[in-house]
């Protein structure tokens, strides 16, 4: 996978910097993360602090990936044929373009290694990354894939 250019701030630091949170509701997103796990965007999302969107944009920031929404998007049938329903299910990723070799993902964790090493291997494609909401993608899945 190529490098990026990675802030060394964690999310929930960006949040609170770019005024979507408050220093407050981060303190105690993160303790109902120490105490019940998972991610702290989701905590976050779950408690009503943030959108779902500005997570996803805030992570794109945070390792420098593009921030895609996909409502408007067309995906063509030969690109949805590129990867199965159940692969794209599974990690939360919709492909959105092939062109030559590369094949480009929107995905809700742009940093799942498996996924992406996966996906180069089903669609025997370099892989190039969005980020976008996990609601979009699996809107997108519903649309593209249920036809």
């Amino acid at each position: 996978m190529r490098s990026r250019k990675k802030t060394s701030k964690l999310l929930g630091d960006i949040l609170v910097e770019k005024s979507i949170i408050t220093k407050t509701q981060l303190d105690e997103a993160l303790e109902i993360q120490g105490e019940k796990g998972g991610l702290i965007g989701e905590v976050i999302v779950n408690l009503g602090f943030a959108k779902e969107e500005e997570i996803a944009q805030c992570l794109a920031h945070q390792y420098g990936f593009a921030f895609l929404p996909l409502e408007n998007y067309d995906i063509s049938k030969e690109v949805i044929a590129s990867v199965p329903k159940n692969v794209a299910s599974h990690y939360c990723l919709i492909p959105l373009d092939k062109i030559g070799n590369a094949l480009t993902v929107a995905m809700a964790n742009p940093l799942n290694v498996e996924a992406i090493e996966d996906l180069e291997d089903i669609a025997e494609s370099t892989i190039q990354v969005f980020v976008s909401t996990v609601t979009d993608i699996r809107n997108a899945i519903k649309r593209y894939y249920d036809e």
